[in-house]
């Protein structure tokens, strides 16, 4: 290690050069191309993974179209009146006529099979009667003995599905079993609604060199094309492990595994209505091989690149030196203090580019110097101005109460109260040591507010409070209500010169409580609070100003930044009746309430009744 130290201490310095930037440069590229080659191999593999999952979901897809045509046909059958008698007059061992026969051959059951021959799925629903001893009706109904020719006739559970068995004429069948039953529930046949496993899997008997399926029952039946298993190892290694499968996947997996050797995508669909799993397996190896070869030519194309580089930065570090020695004699002077040092005529190559930045970051320096002196001086102001403002504030209370006490001593007990709430109202405004209130602070301060408000008007308005009393003690950012009832006089309730009523409630719900404010003022249309939507939710711009929504804008802005998105304002209005406004707001932590279902406390003020709802209104005015 010292002896590589020392060969690269007595490099020129050109060389030095060189070799740092080959390191650096090189190894973001090696990097790179690890990352480039990584995320081609994901790709593929996702790609690939891709296109089987969307074979196995069409295939999953045609299942399902399978099972529902299939459950619909057989309720065909079973609501089939005239099917259900013939099966109960067989079972009875009823002597029947020919006639009879002759008629419900020639009418119910060629209806039955031109059901069947209707739909594309259907391999074949066959119906076996409690009886042996009538004539059968080929392709429907058949005697009951004929269901021990099947693997399945001896424990069929009926409801449930047969996988792969054979016939006749078919050797991979697999069917709906279910029991025909008269009107009190008891057994009179069996009807076997059959399909193709050609139709019902459409990928699995086909074969193909490099995919493979099956389906697995919940016993751990496998059903597959033997033919296609033995093709390859990896096959035959698919249908064991497949065999081994204990517990089906509740929802499509994709898995990458190797079987004998050989590289193959695993995708598992839980099929419900079968009790099983559709298994599709397929080989990667050529997209492997593929990948492998790329690997080597991304590996050749950076040894060419490499050794080319390192020709041109040799070149061109031998040129960039002159300008090195320059900056570095600024750096020097800088060092010693000198701020006003600069890089002269740093050109545009690199060097430059690193000169002009050096340049830029001086001047920043400077500003960054300039603007600290001027934020300190700021905050010297700041700290005057407020000890100024604290000053305002206690004279400004020390003579609200001297007023007050003038007017007591006069016996003017209303211009005491209104001094009293002002006060209170002042108080409640400039004291600003916390962001949250609770919403009985807010609520006492709109209590002031509107006894302030019914010394201006010739009408009176009155305030109904109804919220219970863990809804007092939630956290609300601080003048969060008292905007909208205010928006509720000046636009409601002031154009009317009637006396109104503002009503406040809380609705409280599980995960959260709504406040609504609800006024009987002149009310919106439509259009009226569809603009003031747009208005609050920031789809129109607002500027200062009355009437314009700014207020109720504020208010909705502090609730997102305070709670997030799902809480906020919510409206809704009746054109000279009433204005509903209705806050969302979440309980807090330290006062989640045992039964938020219910109401507490009621307050009324003014001898207002307390009204619900906006049904409290008077509309008739």
């Amino acid at each position: 290690m010292d002896r590589v130290g020392n060969v690269f201490a007595n490099l020129k310095l050109n060389q030095k050069f060189t070799l740092a930037i080959m390191l650096i440069v090189v190894m973001p590229m090696v990097g790179f191309s690890i990352f480039l080659y990584q995320n081609i191999s994901k790709n593929t593999l996702q790609q690939s993974a891709s296109e089987l999952g969307n074979q196995v979901k069409e295939d999953y897809g045609t299942m399902q179209s399978i099972v529902e045509f299939s459950n619909m046909s057989a309720q065909s059958f079973l609501g089939n009146q005239a099917l259900k008698d013939m099966l109960l007059r067989l079972k009875d061992h009823e002597e029947i006529r020919t006639e009879d026969y002759i008629a419900f051959n020639r009418d119910d059951i060629a209806l039955l099979e031109r059901l069947v021959n209707s739909n594309p799925y259907l391999y074949q629903v066959r119906v076996y009667a409690d009886s042996n001893t009538f004539p059968e009706m080929i392709p429907i109904l058949y005697h009951g003995d004929r269901v021990y020719d099947f693997p399945w006739g001896e424990d069929y559970e009926p409801g449930k599905w047969q996988i792969d068995y054979a016939d006749d004429s078919v050797t991979h069948l697999m069917a709906l079993i279910n029991d025909a039953e008269d009107d009190y529930g008891n057994k009179i046949g069996t009807i076997e609604t059959a399909v193709s496993m050609d139709e019902f899997f459409p990928d699995m008997y086909r074969g193909g060199e490099r995919v493979w399926s099956c389906f697995v029952s919940a016993d751990g039946q496998v059903a597959a094309d033997d033919r296609a298993a033995s093709e390859s190892p990896w096959k035959e290694a698919a249908a064991r492990m497949a065999a081994r499968t204990e517990q089906p996947p509740k929802e499509m997996e994709m898995k990458n595994i190797t079987l004998e050797g050989e590289p193959v995508i695993w995708v598992s669909q839980p099929v419900k209505e079968l009790s099983g799993t559709y298994i599709r397996v397929a080989s990667i190896k050529d997209q492997m091989n593929r990948l492998a070869a790329y690997k080597n030519q991304l590996l050749l194309i950076l040894l060419v690149i490499f050794l080319c580089l390192a020709l041109v930065v040799n070149s061109v570090v031998k040129v960039l030196l002159r300008k090195f020695y320059h900056m570095l004699l600024v750096v020097r002077k800088v060092q010693e203090g000198d701020l006003a040092q600069r890089v002269s005529n740093p050109g545009s190559d690199e060097m430059g580019e690193m000169s002009t930045q050096f340049n830029k970051m001086l001047d920043h320096i400077q500003i960054l110097m300039k603007e600290n002196i001027n934020r300190e001086v700021l905050i010297k102001n700041t700290e005057i101005k407020a000890l100024q403002n604290q000053i305002n504030a206690h004279f400004i209370y020390n003579v609200l109460e001297a007023v007050k006490m003038m007017a007591e001593i006069n016996e003017e007990y209303e211009i005491s109260d209104s001094v009293t709430a002002l006060g209170e109202l002042l108080r409640y405004g400039m004291k600003w040591t916390s962001s949250d209130v609770t919403i009985r602070q807010e609520v006492e301060y709109i209590k002031n507010y509107i006894q302030l408000m019914n010394l201006r008007y010739d009408y009176t308005i009155g305030l109904s409070i109804n919220i219970p009393d863990h809804i007092y003690e939630q956290q609300i950012p601080k003048m969060s209500l008292q905007p909208i009832v205010e928006n509720a006089i000046c636009h409601g309730i002031e154009e009317t010169e009637e006396d109104s009523v503002i009503y406040i409630k809380a609705v409280c719900h599980e995960k959260d409580y709504d406040i609504e404010i609800t006024d009987s003022g002149k009310g919106m249309d439509e259009q009226q609070i569809a603009l003031l939507k747009r208005k609050v939710s920031g789809e129109i711009e607002v500027s200062g100003g009355s009437g314009n929504g700014i207020g109720l804008k504020n208010v909705q802005d502090r609730i997102h930044i305070r709670f997030g998105e799902s809480y906020g304002l919510h409206f809704a209005s009746r054109e000279g009746c009433y204005t509903k406004v209705s806050v969302r707001l979440p309980y807090s932590a330290a006062h989640i309430p045992e039964d938020s279902g219910t109401f507490g406390g009621t307050e009324k003020e003014k001898g207002i009744e307390e009204k619900r709802d906006e049904d409290a209104v008077d509309c008739g005015r």
